[in-house]
């Protein structure tokens, strides 16, 4: 039976406040905070709130490039090209704990489903197991031969899945400390790989422009993805499990029907490429992150040491005026975080290219790094757990 039409989704607000591109994000549980990370070495709280301000916090010594609230949403782990993982209270104090977690670049950061502990993925070649309340190392695991750019735990906690540049995606058991099989389809660096909610699927997003979908139960390739023409940096599972979302560099956002194995939508929202995308815990929004070439204008001084609060609020849509001179000279890269909402049902494939835009804004990126947020939802359907 067909599922009723899809409404577009439509910009309801943004934000600003990185000052390099958004590497990052993720929602807390409650979907009361969105947490985004950059190149510019700052972590951001934003409340999803209308009017509400938004904490800095500072303390990495480099690009951000991971973050993950835990499952009850009072700590933030984040990870860093310093080499550091920190582990932040997200409030108004942004109290953090460091600690030297690897060799080199930390890539990604998750917390197991009890947030008894979390995985660390690294250029080191090695994933590791920490104790979160301790940040005591527990162990390591070492068979990639490249850099691993990225370690999910699975919903059970009992699986561990990574990516890497060695072109392969291996599943771990916890318990054993084993690799229990290592998928060895991707042309090129796997990028990105996450757990199905179900904890029976997994999908990896690669720099051949792919994304595929295996069976954890008996390694077989269920589906595979040749949608977007430029490398793909990230993914995520809609609650439901039945719609995934993909960012990729060729400055799209797909979203992909997995109970028809088709596409529904693309987003075009980034100038540049999108570097991140991420799912709200509750279905009802998702976010993503990029790299936008734009004019910078009217962004806050350089924070102190340790944690600040954001002064610039979420913004209502409104005209932006940007002077001439401003136009010309001061052109950097600076990060775009593009809060969206889900699709309400949807069983048509839609090209979306032009949203409901309010004065002064486009699907192409404004004149400022800000975050937007796009309204409807998926409606809800049957979960997928084949």
């Amino acid at each position: 039976m067909a599922a009723p039409c899809a409404e577009d989704p439509s910009l309801e607000r943004h934000f600003k406040g990185h000052r390099d591109a958004v590497t990052c994000v993720d929602f807390s549980i409650n979907t009361k905070q969105l947490a985004s990370g950059s190149m510019d070495s700052c972590l951001m709280v934003w409340h999803m709130k209308p009017q509400s301000r938004a904490y800095r916090f500072t303390g990495h010594k480099d690009a951000i490039t991971c973050v993950n609230f835990s499952p009850s949403g009072h700590l933030l782990a984040s990870g860093s090209r310093d080499k550091t993982v920190r582990i932040w209270v997200p409030n108004v104090k942004g109290e953090s704990t460091a600690f030297r977690a690897h060799t080199a670049t930390v890539r990604s950061v998750h917390f197991c489903s009890d947030g008894q502990s979390f995985v660390t993925a690294s250029d080191d070649k090695t994933v590791k197991v920490w104790a979160t309340h301790r940040q005591k190392f527990l162990f390591s695991l070492r068979q990639h031969i490249n850099w691993v750019r990225c370690a999910k735990f699975s919903p059970d906690g009992r699986l561990i899945v990574s990516a890497s540049d060695d072109k392969t995606v291996k599943l771990w058991d916890k318990s054993s400390r084993e690799c229990v099989h290592s998928y060895c389809e991707h042309g090129g660096f796997v990028t990105y790989v996450d757990f199905h909610p179900s904890g029976t699927c997994i999908a990896a997003a690669g720099m051949d422009n792919t994304v595929k979908v295996w069976d954890v139960r008996t390694h077989r390739l269920l589906q595979h993805y040749h949608l977007h023409s430029a490398a793909v940096n990230g993914l995520s599972f809609h609650p439901s499990g039945n719609y995934l979302i993909t960012a990729s560099s060729d400055s799209t956002l797909k979203i992909l029907d997995l109970m028809e194995g088709r596409l529904l939508y693309t987003l075009h929202g980034h100038q540049g490429p999108a570097t991140t995308v991420a799912f709200s815990r509750t279905g009802e929004y998702f976010a993503s992150g990029g790299s936008d070439e734009q004019p910078e204008v009217d962004f806050p001084g350089p924070p102190g040491r340790g944690r600040s609060v954001e002064s610039v609020q979420s913004q209502p849509q409104e005209p932006v005026s940007v002077p001439q001179t401003l136009t010309s000279t001061l052109e950097h890269i600076v990060g775009q975080l593009d809060v969206l909402t889900q699709l309400r049902g949807g069983s048509h494939r839609n090209q979306y290219h032009s949203p409901r835009r309010a004065p002064g804004t486009t699907t192409q990126g404004s004149a400022k790094s800000r975050m937007w947020i796009w309204g409807r939802t998926l409606a809800k359907r049957p979960s997928c757990q084949s």
